[in-house]
Order: C-alpha cells, then structure tokens, then sequence
C-alpha cells in the first residue's frame, strides 16, 4: 500500500533531478569557450512505480508513480562525424605543413631579383665577355674576379640557407615525435581513468572530451584509425599497427642516421623498426627533409660541380696575361686523398669502394660520326642498373642524349678536345653517395674500343665501385679520371686564391701550337662565356639557363599546389568543425531556455512538498483524540 510520505520522497526526487538540470546547464555554460568540450544534457525518466506486474501486489487500480530520476548525464557527439574529423585532419596536418616550408624555399631562391644566383651567373658570363674583347685590360679581370666572387657568395649563400632549412625541418621531426609520444602518454592514463570512473557506473562526460581532443590533436601530427567498440580497451592505430591499446602504449623515437648527414629516422621504440608514416604533419616532414629539400640542395650541387668542372677544363687549357697556363679558376676539393679514390666506406679501417666522379676516354670522335657498333650499356641508377641500347646507325650524339635521358646517374658529354667523358651525378637513394660512379659496363665495343674507357665488354671488364682500385681496370693508354669532389660542393666553393692574389693569372686565350697566347688573345674568354647556353647538364635540364629556369618553376608550382591544398583542407575543416559545433557546441540561448525550464521544475517541485508538508502537519498535528 502507499505510504503516508510518498509524496515527501517524490517531491524530494523532482527537487534533485531538477538541480542537477540547473547544475549541468551551468557546468555547460561555464564551458561554452573550453576547446574540446561537449554540451551535456541531463537524461530524466519515470521512477519505477510502487506495483510492479507481480503476483503479490495490492489490489489496487492502476500503478502509483513515484516520481522521477536521472537516469544518466550524456554528452551530445556524433560518432560518425568524429571518425570524419581524424580523417581530414592529417591530411590537414600534412598540407599546412608543406604551404609553410615550401614558402620558405621559395624565398631562398629570391627571384626574380638584382642579387639572386641567376642574375649573379648571368653577370659572370657577361664578365667573360667583356674579357673577351678586353684580353688586354687589367680591369676586365678584375670585374671578372670580382663578379666570381659575388657568384661563389650568392651560390654559398643559397646552399647555407637550405641546409637551414633542412636542419630546421629535422629539428622539428625531433619537436614533433615528442609531442606525439606525450599525446600517447596523456590517452593512457585518461583510458586508466575512464575504465575506472565507468566501473563505479559513473559517465566520464569530461574526461571523455579530453581524450577526444588529444586524439584530434594527435590526427594532425600522423594517421589515425581509432576503435572504441570495447569500452576496457580504447584502440589507437596508424598503418595497423597499435599506438595504444588501454593503458598500454607504444611509443615513437628518433634516432640519427649516419647515411642521412646525422638527420633522424623515426622508429618503434620497443621494436626499433620504422614507422610507416603515411600522413599528416610528421609526413610532411619528412618528405620535405629527404625530398623536396634534399632535392633542391643536390641540384645545386649538381649545378656547382658542374659549372666549376666546365669553367676550369677551359681555363686550364687556356693561358694567362702573365704566360701561365694549367690553373684551376675554381679551387675543387675531393672527397678523398687516395690518387685513386680508395675509400673505407663501412668505418672498419681498409679501403672498400672507389670513389670516382668523371672518366674521360683518349680516343677522340666526332659527335655526328655514326658508330656501327651494336650493344647494351649498363649505369648504375637510383633502383639499379639502368640499360641503354644502342645500334649501329645511332650517331655519337644519340648514344650521348640516350644516357643523359635514361634516368642512369651518370651523365655523358663529348669534352671540348672530342673526348667521350661520363660524370656521376647526385644519388636519389640516400644510401648512395652523389658524385660516385658506381657501375659502368658495355656488352658491345663503344666504351672500349671506340671510346677508349673500358678495357674490353662485358661484365668481366665492366667498372664497379664495389672494390678497391677499380680504375686500375680502365683500358690502359690514357684514360683520365677526377676522384669524388667533397660533399656538398655548393658550400665550399672558393675562386682559386692564387687568382686572387694575382688578377694577371686569369687566362684569356688558348694561344697557338702550345705558345703562350698573344695579349689579344680573347678566345678562351670567350668560349667560357659561351658555356652559359652549352649542353652541360643531365638529361632535359641541358644549360645553365634552363637549371635556373627550372629550378625556380618546379619549387614555385610545388609552392602553389602546396597552397592550394592547405586552403582547400582549411575549408574542408572549418565545415566539418562548423557542424560539430552546431551538434556538439554550447548555444546559449538554448541553454537559457532549458534553464527556464528546469528552474520551473524546481519550484513547482518545491511547491509541491511545501503542500505535502501542510498535509502531513494536519494530520499529525491537528487530528487529535
């Protein structure tokens, strides 16, 4: 039967249930501008009546309601909605990152502009040429020095400002695994927290948003799946493999790698394998370190070694205002001291590889002569060897333009005394020095006999660098060889300082028959400033122009796709954040109109208990005897 103070409980119920809807619109209101967080709402059923189906229940018509209770206090989310933001968000990560570095990049190269590196060669050539008609001026020498040296600044200054760049990316691949690995270590212990407050049947509203900010937050930094379907184990995974799993976390590390100048490589730290990182902003990173940075300082590299290998074979060959010939105008630096490249590649104190750079045959052809010769030439590239056919119809020049545009790493040219010379160029695989040639190898007769290189065909006679002494292999009579220049060429370039010293050792003409040159004498002059337009290059980049032209086309496209995609995904963001907002985010006039009507519920609820007491005070108080 009903008890006389029924009405007392369930008065009493209505009062709590309804604080804890005023309690709860406040707790959302003071959290309207907290980031991460979601509005919750108080979820109110009917307490269970006094007779339940049962077959000792009273006789008594209809159920007798006992009031109402909270039944929980849930966040407002949508699931769906949440997958598609960590979805986007390394692909956010990803492209702002690349939009800020390649921004960088591109003002390294400062074009156009009175004292970028193209403007600076386009006045060293017009040096050359002012020589040319001036052999016989001291001043024209001196413009021609000076003008070097302004080149070598602007060239050092490119290169230092790359290597800034780079090193800056590195540090903050370094900055960034950090901050992924703290995210981890915070979702750890949130889940520990979240396991424990769910057993006591408690709704973890808050701590449930923080965990769901940092895992937004860490979907910027790398691609992220997340699995919450077993309430004990919240699941975090990139690429299939567990970031966490409850408590348990695996964490990242860095370690620096010696065959990437020291830069780090991002492993497991249990397993010590390495990531696979797919996207977002370590990503980015990365690529823009070991690609798109990494690419810029090689193919300047590639430019230096070759602009100061073109420019000193002519003036070595060419004689100076005071009679001197045989001078260098650019001082090289090799890599190794060993005359014949012998390098100790894997540290354990014997030479194991030959480090060469350029071999010149001692035959001398013409370009446009057809060979008759039929055969497969064999270069070392980027994924292995790399073949090239040739035929007995193909000229000189073809087998030339076939190498360069064959992806090899090495490139050929016909040198100004009709020479076959081949130059290593700069490695894509990290793991390969640049300017080594690692492999060369004729099944025919054009780098052997015809070209006087190699001393016979086949893979018996074929050059490796996978030896000691490996040019001792070269045909005998003449071959000439440069062992590699030191690393990074675009850094320590330097004008010869003995032309420094003296201006007058600057050669202008060739002379005649191995005499010296007349003091009119400007043709070695000017064939160094004809070397502005020559085919000196690799495969489509042929001139020194065309480096520039593309050099500054490629980073500038790179650049706006970059930008492009950063706003696209900025939009793509802003609408899916949008709409969280709107499902997820505090509306105040909302919260203002559920608060009227909570704050109703309270005092009608008070009302009603007020009534009930005055009941009970009758009948206790004012029934007597």
């Amino acid at each position: 039967m009903g008890s006389t103070f029924s009405g007392i409980e369930l008065g009493k119920r209505a009062l709590q249930a309804h604080s804890q809807g005023l309690q709860t619109i406040g707790h959302n209101m003071s959290n309207a501008a907290t980031e991460g967080y979601s509005r919750q709402r108080v979820r109110l059923s009917a307490t269970d009546p006094i007779y339940m189906p049962q077959l000792n229940r009273a006789e008594t018509p209809g159920q007798i309601g006992q009031g109402v209770q909270v039944t929980m206090v849930e966040r407002i989310r949508d699931n769906l909605l949440e997958n598609r933001i960590l979805s986007q968000g390394d692909e956010s990560g990803y492209w702002k990152t690349r939009d800020q570095y390649l921004l960088m990049v591109e003002q390294v190269y400062n074009e156009p502009n009175d004292t970028s590196v193209r403007t600076l060669m386009d006045k060293f050539w017009d040096g050359w040429e002012e020589l040319s008609v001036h052999p016989e001026d001291m001043s024209s020498r001196q413009v021609v020095l000076k003008r070097s040296e302004s080149l070598i600044d602007g060239i050092n200054s490119r290169y230092t400002r790359l290597k800034e760049t780079r090193t800056m990316l590195n540090d903050d691949i370094k900055v960034s695994v950090g901050e992924v690995n703290g995210l981890l270590k915070d979702i750890s212990k949130l889940n520990q927290q979240i396991v424990k407050s769910k057993a006591l049947g408690d709704n973890p509203n808050d701590l449930l948003d923080k965990r769901d900010l940092m895992v937004e937050q860490l979907s910027g930094y790398i691609n992220v799946t997340v699995d919450n379907r077993d309430p004990d184990e919240f699941l975090i995974h990139t690429q299939g493999m567990h970031l966490i799993q409850g408590k348990q976390v695996n964490l990242l590390k860095t370690e620096p790698n010696p065959r990437n100048e020291g830069h780090v490589d991002i492993n497991w730290e249990e397993s010590g394998q390495a990531v696979n990182i797919r996207n977002g902003k370590l990503a980015a990173l990365l690529e823009l370190r070991d690609g798109d940075v990494r690419e810029e300082i090689q193919k300047l590299d590639m430019m230096t070694v070759n602009f100061t290998d073109m420019v000193n074979e002519v003036h070595r060959d060419a004689y100076s205002a005071n009679g001197q010939t045989g001078i260098d105008f650019f001082s090289e630096y090799p890599f190794v001291n060993n005359l014949a490249g012998n390098y100790d590649l894997n540290g354990d104190g014997e030479y194991d590889h030959s480090y060469v750079f350029r071999m010149t045959g001692f035959n001398t052809m013409d370009p446009e002569q057809q060979t008759g010769l039929q055969g497969s030439i064999s270069l070392a590239g980027s994924a292995g060897n790399v073949n090239i056919d040739y035929y007995p119809t193909d000229r000189v020049s073809d087998i030339v333009d076939r190498i360069n545009n064959s992806g090899a790493e090495v490139n050929a040219f016909i040198d100004r005394d009709g020479h076959f010379t081949m130059k290593a160029s700069h490695a894509d695989n990290m793991n390969d020095p640049d300017f080594v040639i690692r492999h060369i190898e004729d099944s025919g007769q054009f780098l052997s006999a015809y070209t006087g290189m190699l001393s016979g065909s086949g893979p018996e006679n074929a050059y490796d660098w996978n030896q000691t002494d490996a040019v001792l292999g070269l045909r005998e009579g003449g071959v000439q060889y440069s062992v590699a220049p030191l690393s990074h060429p675009a850094g320590w370039i330097r004008v010869n300082p003995a032309l420094q010293a003296d201006p007058t050792a600057i050669a202008s003409g060739f002379g005649d028959n191995s005499r010296q040159a007349l003091p009119g004498d400007g043709s070695a002059a000017l064939e160094l400033a004809s070397l502005r337009h020559k085919p000196v290059m690799v495969g489509q980049v042929s001139s020194f122009d065309d480096y520039f032209a593309n050099s500054v086309a490629e980073i500038g496209l790179k650049g706006e796709v970059a930008q492009q995609a950063n706003e696209s995904q900025q939009l793509v963001m802003k609408d899916l954040m949008d709409f969280q907002s709107s499902i997820s985010g505090v509306n105040m006039d909302e919260e203002m109109a559920d608060m009227l009507k909570f704050q109703h519920g309270y005092n009608a609820a008070a009302r009603f208990v007020n009534e009930i007491n005055t009941m009970l005070d009758t009948i206790i108080n004012r029934m007597g005897v």
